[in-house]
């Protein structure tokens, strides 16, 4: 799949905030937290207009329009009303924030694009999903 042929769905709650780029994550997650952290503090220190929701916020995830589970599974990011996935929404999320135009641009490339998504879509992720799952499972024993 290339980056253009991402999925994409509007969510006009998102969209009529201020902001045209917002990200949606796990802060309850140590890797997702940790690197959507750095994002947030480099973004708040260069005035980008990018909003960062948790999903484990009640009221920010149902603007979203996304069922917990489907969110736990990957990064969200809306672009301009389009809800992009997984490394499409990287990508999209490097290209507002100058220091990382150059990794959205290699990670763009169309062999660089595929093994991307190949590591996210298939390790990346669903080990990060698991993890989270686990974190669940042990919180409420």
């Amino acid at each position: 799949m290339e980056p253009s042929q991402a999925t994409s769905i509007c969510c006009s709650m998102i969209e009529k905030k201020d902001e045209n780029t917002a990200v949606l994550y796990n802060a309850d997650c140590p890797v997702c937290s940790f690197e959507i952290d750095h994002y947030a503090a480099y973004s708040a220190r260069e005035a980008l207009p990018i909003r960062f929701d948790d999903l484990n916020n009640a009221s920010a995830l149902e603007a979203w329009g996304i069922d917990p589970d489907r969110a736990a599974r990957r990064l969200h990011v809306v672009q301009d009303g389009e809800l992009l996935e997984g490394i499409p929404a990287f990508i999209a999320l490097w290209e507002r924030m100058p220091r990382y135009h150059r990794l959205a641009k290699l990670v763009s490339l169309p062999g660089v694009y595929h093994v991307a998504c190949a590591v996210y879509d298939f390790i990346l992720a669903p080990v990060i999903y698991w993890s989270h799952l686990r974190r669940i499972k042990k919180a409420a024993r």
